[in-house]
């Protein structure tokens, strides 16, 4: 089945983006279903945005239940064929929708492919070495992994498997990879598009007047998807001794800045070892930033 601007949802996960979202809306087709899940639950952004945009549907998740659950969330509440997941600090070029739906007449069945960042230095896709896969600047080509602030699910297809789609475990970092892990292994191909062109702003989809308290969260969560990602896929004495160094030089740098008396560079390395320590507790991913 091909892409269609009528057949095709976009799915944007916000959390305090209105400096950032209303690009991102600007630069996607008119006619195309916009779903926001608000996982900020403000319910002011959801009458204004729904107000202003008449293609977007705000849905307030009452709770902030991460990434991977906001998709999950917005999944469930679209009937169409195909959905472009993306962060709302992420704008579209021109065509960008137009060579999507091209490359989905020209590639071999997909589960899930992805426009390209326009910045090369910073690629958004990782390639599978044993596969022989290359960059093509002009045709589509497969790749193991793309970055999930901009990504396009074949619903209709991986519906028809069962697939689940964002493992709800993870609230923030390589849900994208678990996803992209598990299509792989059900042979599914994942292509970049390289003639669909965005541009990811990077960091910015949450105000930042927030930033220290995102600063922790990151720091905490990335230490934590890191086990959990590892355990899921290798096991867990894999995931342990792997990340351990990561955790004992956290807790030496967490020594040192105590020291020293740099309190932001103490925490970070604390919330580092905590998150670690919390995934190889077995602990759920709870912690979430303070932005009251």
């Amino acid at each position: 089945m091909l892409i269609r601007r009528q057949n095709l949802s976009v799915i944007i996960v916000s959390f305090n983006s209105d400096h950032v979202i209303h690009r991102c809306i600007s630069s996607i087709d008119k006619e195309i279903e916009i779903i926001v899940i608000d996982n900020s639950n403000n319910t002011k952004f959801k009458n204004n945005i729904e107000e202003q945009y008449k293609n977007v549907k705000c849905i307030l998740s009452t709770a902030n239940i991460g990434m991977g659950a906001g998709n999950n969330l917005g999944i469930k509440n679209t009937d169409k064929d195909f959905a472009l997941i993306l962060n709302p600090d992420v704008i579209l070029n021109k065509n960008t929708i137009e060579e999507l739906i091209k490359a989905s007449s020209e590639v071999d069945s997909f589960g899930l492919i992805a426009p390209i960042s326009d910045k090369s230095e910073y690629p958004n896709y990782k390639f599978d070495k044993n596969e022989n896969q290359k960059f093509n600047q002009f045709n589509p080509f497969k790749v193991k992994s793309v970055d999930g602030y901009s990504m396009l699910l074949n619903l209709k297809k991986l519906r028809k498997s069962n697939f689940n789609f964002f493992d709800e475990n993870i609230f923030l970092y390589l849900e994208n990879d678990d996803l992209c892990k598990r299509l792989i292994d059900l042979n599914e191909n994942i292509y970049i598009i390289p003639k669909a062109k965005i541009n990811h702003l990077g960091a910015s989809a949450t105000s930042k007047k927030y930033s220290y308290q995102i600063e922790m969260s990151r720091n905490w969560h990335w230490m934590w998807s890191k086990f959990y990602f590892k355990r899921k896929h290798q096991g867990y004495l894999f995931a342990l001794i792997s990340g351990f160094p990561k955790f004992l030089s956290s807790i030496l740098k967490f020594l040192f800045y105590i020291l020293i008396k740099k309190q932001n560079k103490k925490q970070i390395y604390l919330h580092r070892a905590s998150g670690y320590l919390n995934a190889l507790l077995g602990r759920k991913s709870f912690y979430r930033p303070k932005l009251d």
